[in-house]
């Protein structure tokens, strides 16, 4: 070392870097990285010698079997698409699913001699194969030399030979290389590598070895190959529809999926594992950690994005989020669910989108969901956190699960919507539904929040002056009362409530709550006495912008006078529970006569709530209050869902397979002021791909009307979907069907 250098004063360590920590590698822990990524590969060789060379070099291989051509056989409407169910994705590709046999026609120089030509046909995932992770597997065709992928020749013609291969019921899914690889005594000969002889496997729902089988036929045409989705929404006595084109056979979704898969770095060697698979694509299709696909906003301010309402399929969701490398702008849980939807049946794991009415959204860990009022009985929101849901929409999807108790497969919820972490990631599941309803919430994974989703009780306490607070009324049927799906193969809502839990009050319910105790979920353990008056509010049906009137009766069930000082509360709530600005307060008295009833009739004009209102356009009714002679607390709530206008969409034309079509799309504003800022977008699986107008302004009591030219690509019965959106008016939905003839 130099003087200068022995003397000189050491500089300071650089700064750590803000935010997210370094990247760091596997270097000096693993001989390699960690192959995770589907879009990188390795070269193979053509020829690898064995030895050394001789004096004169290596020896000519010109006079051993050599390879001319190989045909995937992979057009539409040969075999091998049509066996494995994929004619419908828009790929040059050959696709296939594991656990059932593809063939391959193999082209050598000179007919092949079974006893005396040794070849192989060779997979190759990632980028670096190896046969003990399952990214390599070489297939042959003898019998006596069987991999965990099964080769036989099933025709030979001469020079062609048609060699049928079944990839294992395990393997890994992904795009593979494919490569055909004969034997000489001087070494291995390969074909080159060519991008046309690469190949998609998928999970196979069709073959009982398969982790995902599904053996119900109509199921699992609807939970797999159907792309026309409805997906339930509004409140649980006033049920809306929204169409959505899941398009997963569209060009491009496959290999978005894929990315999605390599954009988290999931290790190639885990996906052909479907358990590993959803739980790391629940985490992935939100952005919260990751970068993942879709940025969540529930705030109603959608500048830099489109508003989740505007959505009418995944397809443009998933294209921007593969071209752009950013999550796209913006989702709330039906866009999360309805993207997820089409990741899992786009891959071929069956999956459904589900929505449950009155999902608790609990902030405590427990079976509670907490309103407080004050000792008068009036609501005190900067105290209330826990929210309850309109409805919440999430995944299932179908899958045995080998990491639980026999009996525990089946139907799994996973859900993308990012509201807790879970194992430090904002992503929830697979979490088992019959798990779910025995109260075994100790399983893997994320079975504790969703069990509180369905199951919580509605507790109110009346809090005293000295921030004391008791218990007044236990809610134990309002969270999770009816949840949904479409109905396989029909266009009508199926309940499967029952298949989360058991009938309210039954023996079965009661020893499911006590399990889940057990394994530490907390529950209101009192059980106030009921008030002897009985608030009732009455379901309504109202469009947005009318004036309409609450009946809110009160039913003395005493055999004496009661006198009730109630509080009237209306404020503007997103579906999500949480409320926002109050457009009505009153505070009646009203007296009962013993074993009366009397209605309160509360006025609620227009004026008073279009100012204030806020999307999916959900007005909340609170009403509370104290009986004077008994101190009691009574409390009643009800969620009315203002329906919005709707669009007119009409479908012309000879309905055929390549001729052209007409799609008109037709709206009236019904309101006095003017629409600014107007997107109407429209699109049709399988027909028309998204459309979009926009419309600067749109004045009140006019008309518009917009058309478009299609031409549909396959025969079918379909639909067509359209949305208007803008800042004033949300949720405006269209749609008509039609069936294209061959």
């Amino acid at each position: 070392m130099s003087e200068q250098g022995a003397l000189a004063t050491p500089s300071p360590a650089p700064p750590p870097p803000i935010g997210r920590p370094p990247k760091v590698s596997n270097r000096g822990r693993a001989s390699g990285p960690v192959d995770s990524s589907n879009a990188e590969s390795t070269d193979v060789p053509e020829i690898e010698y064995f030895g050394a060379p001789g004096p004169r070099g290596y020896p000519p291989m010109t006079d051993y079997l050599d390879i001319w051509d190989v045909d995937m056989i992979k057009r539409p409407d040969e075999s091998n698409k049509l066996e494995h169910h994929t004619t419908l994705y828009q790929s040059d590709y050959l696709i296939v699913r594991r656990g059932q046999e593809f063939q391959v026609k193999i082209t050598f120089n000179r007919p092949y001699k079974p006893h005396e030509d040794k070849f192989a046909v060779e997979f190759a995932i990632g980028s670096s194969p190896q046969f003990s992770k399952g990214t390599y597997a070489a297939v042959f065709p003898q019998r006596e030399r069987q991999s965990t992928w099964n080769g036989r020749i099933t025709e030979s013609s001469e020079n062609v030979i048609t060699m049928g291969i079944t990839p294992a019921a395990d393997c890994i899914v992904g795009k593979y290389h494919m490569y055909v690889a004969v034997l000489t005594p001087f070494g291995i000969r390969r074909t080159r590598r060519d991008a046309n002889r690469d190949l998609y496997i998928l999970f196979n729902p069709w073959v009982e070895a398969d982790a995902v089988f599904l053996d119900d036929d109509t199921e699992r045409e609807e939970c797999v190959m159907n792309e026309v989705g409805i997906i339930y929404h509004g409140s649980y006595d006033d049920v809306a529809e929204r169409n959505w084109n899941y398009g997963q056979f569209n060009y491009g979704v496959l290999d978005a999926c894929l990315y999605i898969m390599d954009r988290c770095e999931m290790p190639i060697t885990n996906r052909g594992d479907p358990i590993k698979v959803t739980r790391k694509a629940s985490a992935m299709l939100n952005s919260r950690d990751d970068d993942g696909v879709l940025v969540g906003n529930w705030t109603g301010d959608y500048t830099y994005g489109v508003a989740p309402t505007s959505w009418t399929g995944s397809t443009d969701i998933l294209l921007s989020y593969a071209s752009s490398k950013m999550p796209v702008c913006y989702a709330q849980c039906w866009v999360y669910a309805a993207v997820f939807n089409s990741f899992l049946r786009c891959l071929g794991i069956p999956s459904r989108v589900v929505t449950n009415f009155y999902s608790a959204h609990d902030n405590n860990g427990n079976l509670k969901t907490d309103i407080i009022l004050d000792e008068n009985g009036r609501i005190n929101r900067q105290s209330t956190r826990d929210s309850i849901w309109n409805y919440h929409c999430w995944n299932e999807c179908y899958m045995s699960r080998p990491d639980l108790p026999q009996g525990f497969g089946g139907w799994q919820v996973v859900d993308a919507t990012p509201q807790e972490t879970s194992d430090g990631m904002y992503r929830c599941g697979p979490a088992s539904v019959k798990a779910i309803k025995h109260g075994q919430i100790c399983f893997q994974y994320d079975a504790a929040f969703v069990f509180a989703e369905v199951n919580s009780d509605v507790v109110f306490y009346s809090q005293n002056r000295d921030g004391t607070m008791e218990p007044v009324k236990v809610n134990r049927t309002h969270v999770g009362r009816m949840v949904l799906t479409k109905t396989p193969g029909g266009e009508t809502r199926r309940d499967i409530t029952d298949q989360y839990k058991f009938p309210e009050g039954t023996a079965e319910e009661r020893t499911v709550l006590e399990k889940a105790e057990e394994y530490g979920c907390k529950r209101e353990k009192s059980n106030p006495p009921p008030a002897d008056v009985d608030l009732i509010l009455p379901t309504l049906e109202i469009s947005v912008g009318k004036d309409f009137e609450l009946d809110v009766e009160f039913v003395n069930l005493s055999d004496q006078q009661r006198t009730v000082e109630a509080y009237v509360s209306g404020s503007m709530m997103y579906y999500t529970g949480v409320s926002s600005d109050e457009f009505l307060f009153l505070t009646p008295t009203v007296t009962i006569q013993p074993q009366k009833r009397k209605k309160e009739l509360v006025k609620v004009e227009s004026n008073d709530y279009m100012k204030h209102l806020v999307e999916q356009a959900n007005l909340h009714f609170i009403v509370t209050g104290k009986i004077k002679e008994t101190n009691q607390i009574v409390t009643a709530m009800q969620v009315v869902t203002l329906h919005n206008p709707k669009l007119t969409v009409k479908v012309s034309g000879r309905s055929r397979v390549n001729e052209e079509m007409l799609a008109t799309v037709e709206f009236t504003n019904p309101f006095s002021f003017s629409l600014e800022g107007v997107y109407i977008r429209m699109e049709g699986p399988g027909v028309m791909e998204t459309k979009s107008r926009y419309y600067s302004l749109i004045t009140g009591g006019s008309s518009l009307i917009w058309s478009e030219l299609f031409i549909p690509q396959r025969a079918g019965k379909t639909r067509v979907y359209a949305t208007l959106d803008c800042p004033a008016l949300r949720q405006v939905l269209g749609q008509a069907s039609v069936t294209i003839k061959p």
